[in-house]
């Protein structure tokens, strides 16, 4: 379900580094915008393709100021897109064709990645641009008085971005992890090995990091709650991927789903009108009844049980092992 939506003008338009570019937007009469959470979202119409029917993005809100009133009523909304050449258009628009003074159709902020309360610290990891949603709760807790400390890891240190208002606001509590200067990606279990128990991890970056976080704190015996995640990527081919026809029990349609393309972009390519959201298999809002078909489970929704049932699928990212699935839509 869509939300209510809203103009804002691009008030600037910063080229962080070589891959990221940052985005203040206001409202059109220099009216408070509507407040938001931590964790929050908002949707930006995008033209993927010159001449294409619009699509939509979704880009964390970023705060950086440590006072609990800063997100109730923002004079601005602060943004930051990481530049995707295999994506689907979106990044490379807000990028090329998006300059100051432009006018954006957004929806309203959404949060599906909230903080959660009660005891305990907070530590946050955050791959490249997935430091957006947990800068805002960083933020959050300082303005609580509560421990919390972030882990940023990318590349190199020239691609981590917001380094200064990082360093600001966490101080000490900061650590950076760069490839290059480490000799080798982030080491989760070095991390895990130093949190207290009861504290709350929640990660938000790439799908090789949240696998890996996801795998290592079920291997300790983590409970699930502990657990909260965001991914910041989209799906992409994986090897052994094919072709495969979808059939639609309730209308009889039939279409070939290929390789390249999501069952949920092929049908809303062919006129159809699907319940979806963040189209990564994180919300469960896609989910889907399958009839008949092996399904290869890509989620991070359902449960290891769920999924052995083939019962129900996330049509947005997971896909058929076989030829043919019968969806019942």
């Amino acid at each position: 379900m869509s939300l209510p939506t809203l103009q804002v003008r691009v008030a600037e338009a910063l080229e962080l580094n070589p891959l990221i570019r940052s985005f203040r937007l206001v409202a059109l009469d220099g009216a408070p915008l509507p407040g938001f959470s931590a964790g929050a979202h908002i949707r930006v119409q995008v033209d993927p393709v010159a001449g294409a029917a619009p699509d939509w993005r979704h880009y964390s809100l970023i705060n950086f100021a440590p006072e609990g009133s800063a997100t109730e009523a923002p004079a601005e909304y602060l943004i930051a897109v990481r530049k995707e050449e295999t994506g689907r258009g979106g990044s490379r628009f807000m990028h090329e064709r998006v300059k100051q003074g432009d006018l954006l159709t957004i929806e309203l902020p959404k949060n599906d990645f909230p903080l959660h309360t009660g005891p305990g610290g907070t530590v946050l990891l955050a791959g490249g641009i997935g430091v957006t949603p947990l800068a805002s709760m960083a933020a959050r807790r300082r303005a609580e008085g509560l421990p919390v400390k972030l882990h940023y890891a990318g590349r190199s240190r020239e691609l981590l971005a917001f380094l200064p208002q990082l360093q600001a606001l966490l101080g000490d509590d900061l650590h950076l992890h760069a490839d290059v200067e480490h000799g080798g990606p982030f080491e989760i279990d070095l991390m895990l090995d130093r949190i207290p128990a009861g504290d709350r991890l929640y990660v938000c970056g790439p799908k090789p990091m949240l696998d890996a976080v996801l795998a290592r704190t079920q291997a300790r015996g983590w409970a699930h709650d502990r657990v909260h995640f965001e991914l910041f990527t989209t799906p992409v081919v994986e090897e052994g991927d094919h072709a495969f026809e979808v059939e639609l029990a309730q209308s009889g349609q039939r279409f070939t789903v290929p390789a390249d393309q999501s069952i949920l972009d092929c049908l809303i390519e062919h006129g159809c009108d699907p319940l979806y959201d963040c189209k990564r298999g994180e919300c469960g809002v896609c989910e889907t009844a399958v009839i008949e078909g092996e399904i290869d489970h890509r989620d991070y929704v359902l449960t290891a049980r769920e999924k052995s049932l083939g019962q129900v699928m996330q049509i947005c990212i997971s896909r058929a092992k076989g030829p043919r699935l019968v969806l019942d839509i």
